[in-house]
């Protein structure tokens, strides 16, 4: 058995509790979380919400990217959100090699460059939160820019740590 049919074992076990249909596409907190795709990080445990309440976009490094800001322009917008918050966190994978090497040996195993402009790795992840809040409330097609906030998740401590502007 793969562990895709475990997890389809487990949906379908969900499915069969499944106690909250017809919740709206607004989320009620109006906060979107931008993530690390990062399996150590459970925004819904950390943060305690519930199917419902905020939307969560994750990617590699919770990077705030062109796709992330068209989501969130959609969730405000859209959807009525009203808040941002970015978390990234320590020992990031991400933060292990350097957007030229992963360019390289891409463009080296396939014969062809990625289409992706950058990666956006980073040895200072309190940096990147900053860069990453000032492309949110720089972004034109977000409307609600005056709660943007960072923060750094510690995998060790399990702690969320604000970071502040420059």
């Amino acid at each position: 058995m793969s562990a895709i049919d475990e997890l389809l074992i487990n949906a379908e076990r969900w499915a069969e509790g499944f106690d909250t249909p017809g919740l709206p596409a607004e989320p009620a907190r109006h906060v979107t979380v931008v993530t690390c795709m990062d399996a150590r990080f459970l925004p819904g445990r950390v943060l305690d919400v519930q199917a419902g309440d905020v939307h969560i976009l994750r990617n590699a490094g919770g990077v705030v990217t062109d796709d992330v800001l068209r989501s969130i322009a959609i969730s405000q917008r859209m959807l009525g959100t009203r808040e941002v918050m970015i978390v990234m966190h320590t020992k990031c994978g991400l933060r292990t090699f350097t957007d030229a090497e992963w360019r390289a040996s891409l463009e080296q195993e396939t014969g062809e460059a990625p289409p992706w402009r950058e990666v956006r790795t980073t040895a200072d992840v309190e940096a990147d939160v900053r860069m990453s809040v000032t492309m949110v409330r720089d972004c034109a097609f977000v409307p609600h820019t005056d709660v943007v906030r960072g923060f750094v998740y510690d995998v060790d401590t399990g702690r969320l740590n604000e970071v502040t502007p420059d």
